[in-house]
């Protein structure tokens, strides 16, 4: 019997865009021969199912249903394609957990904790991750200038601390620019992080659950024509991605087995998308993305795809694991 697949897209987020694009590639690849896969759209001000021609059915938040032509449907599992709030961040795979609904996401404390930057390195470093020097900042904290430049040195990035697809992050090279990069990353989000900068070659690492294990997919290395690896760079082509890396098998190696230990240490499951920084040949943990871009184009599709995993075997294999 065909299993009744919801692909959760849109959200609350400045990146519901990004989503909704994953979210249809999602379900163009699913076997229709095995899933009865309906888009739904998650925004503020509805929830929706679709049908293939797109008319509108409103979701029962009680039991994340909805009812077409008199028949109600209910889902045996949510494949969770929403980037940022309220997807990436605990909220609604928590509310999954409280209605016993199965999804393709990590369990909603580890969502929370990985979407949270500062916290995430925290986690982290009591494992011996190498990662930036960073400050953190609270809206509404005093500002030392001094101080920030004095800990983190110039150029530094300015990020907001809960939001994804570079929304936000700006690189300071002077003085001046670190209070109007500061503002821009308030607009985003009230906690904000600032790290210093880390020169070396930039490398994206796909971790995910397939068929039982833990899978490090092929290493992609970011060649950003920008700054840094920014909201152009990533999705309007201002940057190469190059898999597999081009990198040393020392650097490989190690970057591997960070990587994996970066998932198992924050109790990883689903899909996730790392990125480090190469100094001195030792990898460096920038941030954890764990509903990562899944259109054609995305980083991790193109890494499966490197790994010989077909778009319909990696989004069949994130259902199949979800169930099992």
């Amino acid at each position: 019997m065909k299993k009744n697949i919801a692909i959760a897209m849109g959200g609350y987020s400045s990146e519901k865009d990004i989503s909704i694009k994953s979210g249809n590639v999602v379900y163009k690849n699913l076997n229709p021969k095995k899933y009865n896969a309906y888009k739904v759209l998650l925004l503020k001000e509805k929830w929706v199912a679709l049908d293939a021609t797109e008319n509108e059915y409103v979701i029962d938040k009680n039991d994340f249903s909805f009812i077409i032509n008199g028949k109600k449907i209910n889902f045996d599992c949510v494949f969770n394609a929403i980037h940022g709030a309220p997807g990436e961040n605990g909220q609604l795979l928590a509310y999954f957990n409280l209605i016993n609904l199965k999804h393709t996401s990590a369990p909603f404390y580890q969502m929370a904790l990985t979407f949270n930057k500062r916290d995430t390195l925290s986690a982290v470093k009591a494992y011996g991750i190498q990662t930036a020097t960073s400050i953190y900042l609270n809206k509404g904290d005093k500002i030392n200038l001094d101080a920030i430049i004095t800990k983190v040195g110039l150029p530094c990035f300015i990020k907001p601390n809960n939001a994804g697809s570079s929304y936000g992050i700006s690189k300071a090279h002077s003085k001046d620019a670190v209070l109007p990069a500061i503002e821009k990353a308030y607009k985003e989000d009230s906690e904000i992080l600032i790290e210093s900068f880390l020169e070396g070659t930039e490398v994206s690492v796909g971790v995910i659950q397939y068929k039982g294990k833990i899978k490090v997919l092929p290493i992609t290395e970011i060649v950003s024509e920008n700054d840094f690896f920014d909201y152009e760079a990533k999705y309007e082509g201002k940057s190469q991605e190059i898999t597999p890396a081009r990198i040393s098998s020392i650097q490989q190696e190690k970057v591997e087995k960070t990587a994996k230990k970066v998932y198992e240490v924050l109790n990883m499951t689903g899909f996730s998308r790392a990125e480090y920084i190469f100094v001195n040949d030792e990898p460096f943990f920038l941030e954890i993305n764990t509903v990562p871009g899944l259109t054609e184009e995305s980083i991790l599709p193109q890494q499966a795809q490197k790994a010989g995993i077909s778009l319909e075997e990696l989004f069949d294999n994130a259902i199949e694991e979800s169930l099992s």
